[in-house]
Order: structure tokens, then sequence, then C-alpha cells
């Protein structure tokens, strides 16, 4: 019989609920079926939903190295410089609207991705880490303390197993955390497609049959097996029944680019293969994403330096036009797939996390040259956070040169420098990882994110 006082649960005491029951369910050895029956006739359906969906979420980091950050601060670009309008600040429009919604204050530049969703799906921008520039593998925004953000991040995906936890392109930031996995690294993004190409899989699928029937066998030998359902193994297990039933597919025709995606991501003869770079790398992952092939990706983007950018505002219009439109597909690829983690009535857009850090956002007031110095010494740290985190700035940089910086305890403007907030937006990107398992970003960091920083979404 459904207990209301569970049913009705909101907030925190909803998550403790579901950690302490599942915990309970492990030690009694109780399989998962069973364990949400239990759950569904105890505390309603929609708690066992809940419960049957991963705990975290997979998550993108492109990283700009060597100026590349700097192009997208034309899409996602500081509020007062975006609204400015005279054209003599580094910003490649004489246009911006004001988003409608959000926490604090968000401008959209003329192909601004994301302009279609709701306030909860529009981009977090922290003023935070340190200027760095020229260098191939900034770490900028991405450290918690002295632990690597996306090791961190790959570290909490864990208790979401996939066949192969973290993809990177090289050069990539990872750094160390306790738990993270080693990363699959490819020189570009056709080698993604690589990673999944295998022998056995092309041995396989000679005969077709066979691919069926070794699913079939792997599945009837689970079935047998008394340890399958013992909590110590059964990660493992579906870790191996997922790679069984993907071994006999063709995966690499599955995961490759087509002309189709090249329509719909803006790319076409003409695209820089620096951000055709950038598309392809988005459009495999998300294909990886949604065949539960992995849970992280990484990736740099641009790396051209672009000092010259404002001498031809015809092709740096184009440039960030394309890019918001690579933004817009990969999130559009991503509502158009089911969650493989099995969360009712959700998509995989509901499951993704986008960070966009770099080496240096560049001087936004002076288009001539286009200067790597920043006020400050500042950097920047986007977040495409699903709901789980505040959206629009915290931060931000008047037309004057002045730089605001924001307290992490209030969200309001404060009073510690950008590179002291590096920890602080880092954390909070690994929350929005942890979808607001605020204890588990602490096994990173001595604080997690205040709720003056964190959203709503979820549980």
């Amino acid at each position: 019989m459904t207990d209301s006082r569970l049913k009705d649960l909101r907030g925190p005491g909803r998550r403790q609920f579901l950690k302490w029951s599942t915990a309970v369910a492990a030690a009694l050895g109780l399989e998962r079926s069973r364990y949400l029956d239990a759950l569904c006739g105890t505390a309603g359906t929609a708690m066992a939903d809940t419960a049957a969906c991963a705990s975290t979420a997979k998550s993108v980091h492109v990283i700009g190295d060597n100026g590349g950050l700097a192009w997208f601060t034309q899409l996602f670009p500081y509020p007062d410089v975006a609204k400015d309008g005279s054209g003599t600040l580094a910003y490649y429009a004489n246009s911006s609207t004001t988003a409608q919604g959000t926490d604090n204050t968000l401008v959209y530049s003329p192909d601004s991705p994301f302009q279609k969703l709701g306030p909860k799906k529009q981009i977090t921008a922290f003023v935070a880490g340190t200027n760095q520039t020229h260098t191939q593998t900034p770490s900028s925004g991405l450290t918690i303390g002295n632990t690597g953000l996306v090791a961190a991040c790959a570290a909490i995906q864990a208790a979401s197993p996939s066949l192969l936890p973290v993809m990177a392109i090289n050069p990539f930031v990872y750094g160390a955390a306790p738990g993270a996995p080693q990363p699959a690294t490819v020189a570009d993004s056709s080698g993604l497609v690589g990673l999944f190409n295998s022998v056995a899989s092309k041995t396989l699928l000679q005969t077709p049959q066979n691919a069926g029937l070794d699913e079939a066998y792997m599945n009837a030998f689970l079935s047998l097996n008394a340890a399958a359902s013992r909590s110590s193994v059964k990660s493992a297990y579906n870790t191996s029944r997922v790679a069984t039933g993907l071994l006999g597919q063709n995966l690499a025709s599955r995961l490759a680019v087509t002309a189709a995606d090249d329509a719909r991501y803006g790319v076409t003869a003409s695209t820089p293969t620096n951000i055709v770079e950038i598309a392809h790398a988005l459009c495999t992952g998300v294909k990886a994403f949604g065949l539960g092939l992995t849970s992280c990706l990484i990736l740099p983007a641009m790396q051209d330096d672009p000092h010259g950018a404002f001498q031809d505002m015809q092709t740096l219009a184009s440039n960030v036009k394309t890019l918001g439109m690579i933004l817009d597909a990969f999130v559009a690829d991503a509502m158009a797939l089911p969650d493989p983690a099995g969360c009712s009535g959700q998509t995989l857009a509901d499951s993704i996390v986008l960070t966009i850090t770099g080496d240096t956002p560049k001087d936004a007031l002076t288009p001539s040259g286009w200067p790597d110095g920043t006020a400050g010494n500042h950097n920047l740290v986007y977040v495409w956070g699903n709901g789980w985190l505040k959206t629009g700035w915290f931060g931000n940089l008047d037309t004057q040169g002045n730089l605001t910086t924001w307290d992490p305890n209030t969200g309001a403007a404060g009073t510690m420098t950008s590179q002291d907030l590096g920890t602080p937006a880092a954390s909070a990107v690994a929350y929005a990882v942890a979808k607001g398992d605020a204890r588990r970003v602490q096994d990173f960091s001595t604080t997690a994110p205040s709720g003056v920083i964190v959203g709503t979404n979820g549980i």
C-alpha cells in the first residue's frame, strides 16, 4: 500500500530516501527489479521511476585552447558588452536580446544556441579561473583544489557504468581523481568511431547468426549464475551484458557522421576544419551516449589564436553562426533519443552536462588585434547545467573594463578574485554531473556549491 509520507517527499528528503532505500536493498541482496516493485508499492510509481534512472549525468568538456575559448564569448557574451551596441567593442554583432526567466542576467547574441529552450536549459557563465594564454592544456576552471575536474566527473559517472567511460581527443585536460577511469584517446573526431570498430565485432558480423547466439549465451549464463545478482559484481555483469549485446553490431556505421548530420550541424564544404572537428566530435559523441557506450567526451576547440578575427567580419560572423548551429544540433539530437538509463519520459538531453573552458577569453573591449590580456587576469567557465545550476552570469565585465566577481555563498557580487573562484565553479560542474548529490562533490572538494548557485532540477 502506498505511503503518502513517502510519495509526497520532495527535494533533499526525497533524495535521501532513495539513497538509503537503495543501500538497504543492496544489503538485503534484493534484486533490482524486486526493489523497484517494492518501491512502487510503498512510495508510488514516480519514486520508482526516479530510482530506475541513472544517478549521474553524462558530460561533454569542450576545451578551447590556444585562444579557442574567445570564440565562445561571441555566443555567450558578457551582458554589458553585448548590450553596448556601439560596434566598437570585441563583439561581432550590433544587436542582442536579453533572455527571459533565467536566474541571473543572460544576453543572447543573434546566433546564441539554446534560445528556444526553457530558462533551466540555458547557459551558466562563471567569471572564474586564471588567464592561461597560449596554453594547449589549460587547467583553469578544470580543477577542484588539487583534483582534476574532468577526472572527478568521470569518477562520479562510474556509478552508472558504460562500455568505454571516457573518450578524449588530443590535446585534452583530464587530471587525476580517486576512482577515475583511464581515458581512451584519439587524434581527431574520426578516431572516436574507430574506438568501437573492433576486430571481434567484424568477425562476428561475418556470420550474423553468431552474434545473436553469442548474446543469447551470455544472457543464459547470467540467468543461471547465482552471483549475477550480488551487488559486488552486478555492475561488472551489467557492463558485460551491454558489451555482449553491442559486440555483434556494426557500431562504426551507427556512429559515423552522415551528410544529413552535416546539414543539421551547419557543416559545408567551406566550413573551416577546426569547426568541422567540433561538429563531428559532438555528433559522434551524442550517438555514443544514445547507445550507452560512453559517459564522458573531451575535445579541443578552435586552437587558432584568433587575434585577427575582427579584421574579417564576414568570416567571423560565419564561424560564430556555425558554432551556434553545432551546439543547437547537438542538443536537438539528444532530445530525439531516449535516455539509455531508462528514465521514464526523459530523453538523452535531460541527462547531459556541457562545459566550455579554455586558456583565455581575450580582451572583450578591444577588437583590434583582439589582445590576450583580461581584466584582473580573469577567465570564464561556461556550463550547460541542465537545470542543476542557476542560469545566467555570475560576475560581469562592464564597458569600462571593470570586472565584477561573485560570492560563492550568496551568488551576488563578491570580493574574491577570479583565480580563487576556479574551484567553486568547478565544484558546481561536479554537482551537476552528480545530479545534485552534494556529498559526492565533497569527496573532491571541502565544500559543495551553496543553494544560491545550484538549481532545482531533478528529484
